[in-house]
């Protein structure tokens, strides 16, 4: 596998467009067939005062991003505190706002479905951390959510290089989803009767978890915890360049952040029936598989 074989570029030249009906049918076609959507030069600006955010202050230390929830205008993580944090929550209020814009006007379909989840700003630089195989973002993984169950909704990811020094935010992305999938599944292990109740019940999910995300975790901890196919598997590495905007389905595509810094992402959730082609949505590509409704 080559760069090119997972990532599809556009010509955008700012937040606001244009953008050709050809380009969006490209766009929607490349997204839902497990493609990285890449958009050179498409630069988030900051504001002078902001600048002297994007330092290791930003972050807590028990975090390794800060999060930022637009629905109640709270940021968490942080080290900052007063004024600073008040510019920190703007600066990412901003950033929420205009990856919302963006993606409304590029996928006009997803526009009515959309739902804005959480934002995330990545101060620290990635390589050279220390973490557990499960927790470690520079393997090969699919994103799936311990607490926050999905019951089948895609988890759509619109990142940013804000790097002031030019680093280069670095990838590896990896073999199509359903492939993954056929290998891995046979590991998984389901529910214990009444564990997604009593999960719920407890608080430790918020809501129900469902087949689908008990395969999605067991997923995203077997292909993570293989070192095998970690070194094997088919993958491509990708460099997303400082002024560099990109987006993908990370519930599909297998993707390792391996290194950069000062990095934004905003996630969205959108229904299966609101795609074009639901039936490449990870959810129905484990029904064929199982061969079970999981949701």
């Amino acid at each position: 596998m080559n760069a090119t074989d997972v990532i599809e570029a556009f010509a955008i030249p700012s937040w606001n467009g244009p953008v050709s009906e050809e380009d969006r049918a490209r766009a929607l076609a490349a997204l839902e067939d497990g493609r990285v959507v890449m958009i050179p030069g498409l630069e988030f600006r900051l504001h002078e005062a902001e600048y002297p955010l994007l330092d290791g202050g930003a972050l807590d230390n028990s975090r390794k991003n800060v999060s930022y929830d637009p629905r109640t205008g709270k940021c968490g993580g942080s080290g900052h505190s007063g004024p600073e944090l008040e510019r920190l929550t703007v600066m990412m209020d901003r950033y929420a706002s205009t990856a919302d814009h963006l993606v409304r006007m590029l996928f006009p379909s997803y526009a009515p479905h959309l739902e804005v989840a959480r934002t995330s700003f990545r101060p620290a630089e990635i390589s050279g951390r220390v973490y557990s195989p499960r927790h470690d973002d520079r393997r090969l993984h699919v994103d799936a959510f311990p607490t926050r169950p999905t019951a089948g909704r895609r988890i759509l990811r619109v990142f940013n290089n804000a790097a002031p020094d030019g680093t280069l935010r670095r990838w590896r992305v990896g073999e199509p989803f359903a492939d993954f999938a056929a290998a891995f599944l046979p590991r998984v292990r389901g529910m214990f009767p009444g564990q997604s109740l009593a999960m719920s019940l407890l608080g430790l999910t918020k809501g129900r978890r469902t087949r689908y995300d008990q395969y999605m975790l067991g997923l995203h901890d077997a292909g993570k915890l293989d070192a095998g196919y970690q070194k094997t598997a088919p993958q491509a590495d990708v460099v997303f360049p400082a002024g560099t905007t990109w987006m993908c389905y990370t519930d599909q595509v297998l993707h390792a952040a391996l290194a950069g810094r000062c990095a934004f992402e905003q996630t969205f959730h959108l229904p299966v029936a609101a795609m074009a082609t639901p039936e490449k949505s990870p959810i129905k590509v484990l029904e064929r598989l199982s061969g079970r409704r999981l949701a």
